[in-house]
């Protein structure tokens, strides 16, 4: 495989990564629910997401450190709102 391609490939993975998760965060905004959704997963994907951005830091790997804040944040925006549209009963 040719470097152009890999590199295409590359980032075409890095921004299919980073954007994973928005579909899910513009579902809970536009709905106020987030019940569906298991916090140890959304938690678990968190700690990967963040010990992938430590180690491309390390790494000076900054297209991988970069994919990695980027789905960070989304899925601590998708814990934000976990805990924000938490039902009123629980």
């Amino acid at each position: 495989m040719n470097f152009e391609l890999e590199t295409i490939i590359g980032i075409l993975g890095a921004i299919l990564s980073s954007l994973s998760f928005l579909p899910q965060v513009i579902k809970i905004w536009k709905t106020k629910s987030a019940d569906d959704l298991s916090m140890p997963t959304i938690v678990l994907l968190a700690a990967n997401a963040a010990t992938w951005l430590t180690y491309g830091v390390i790494k000076d790997a900054m297209p991988l450190a970069i994919t990695n804040a980027l789905m960070l944040t989304m899925l601590l925006v998708i814990i934000f709102f976990k805990l924000k549209f938490k039902p009123k009963n629980s």
